[in-house]
């Protein structure tokens, strides 16, 4: 049964939108009395700890997993949705009123967006979420530094 409605939602994941995505995955559950295996009944704070888990494995090093752990662990304590409902229109406006309360650069903001967007490709690639709500949201713009050229010729 699981295996059918994998395919339908695979099928179907071309044509709908996440929203729409859940909502399909919700209706077939309801309707084909299915429950969910264990595996859907994971915590965010869960989810959390296997990413930190398999980005460790992946060779990370302490410092890039404890940045990890502080951006996810401060997006989830504020988003207070099931990592399964999460949206784009939620990650957006969380990254607004982060960067409105901290008040921090459009380059903080986009290191905020590129974690939550790892956390959120992984989850995605282990099939845990049908489609990543980070995909949609592009790279924020930031203005270019130009450094000056230190040379050794002597005029």
């Amino acid at each position: 049964m699981q295996n059918q409605m994998e395919s339908i939602l695979n099928d179907m994941s071309a044509y709908l939108n996440i929203t729409q995505m859940k909502q399909l995955q919700e209706s077939l559950i309801k309707r084909l009395e299915y429950e969910l295996p264990k595996e859907e009944k994971i915590g965010n704070d869960e989810y959390l700890l296997m990413f930190l888990s398999a980005k460790q494995v992946e060779g990370c090093s302490q410092r890039t997993l404890s940045y990890y752990e502080s951006t996810i662990d401060k997006m989830l304590s504020i988003i207070k949705t099931p990592i399964r409902k999460i949206t784009t229109e939620i990650i957006r406006e969380y990254l607004k009123e982060y960067q409105k309360i901290n008040n921090c650069s459009k380059v903080t903001i986009d290191n905020v967006r590129r974690n939550i967007s790892s956390f959120f490709s992984w989850l995605e690639e282990e099939n845990h979420i049908l489609k990543n709500p980070v995909r949609r949201i592009r790279k924020i713009k930031t203005g270019l530094t130009v450094k000056e050229i230190i040379s050794d010729e002597k005029n």
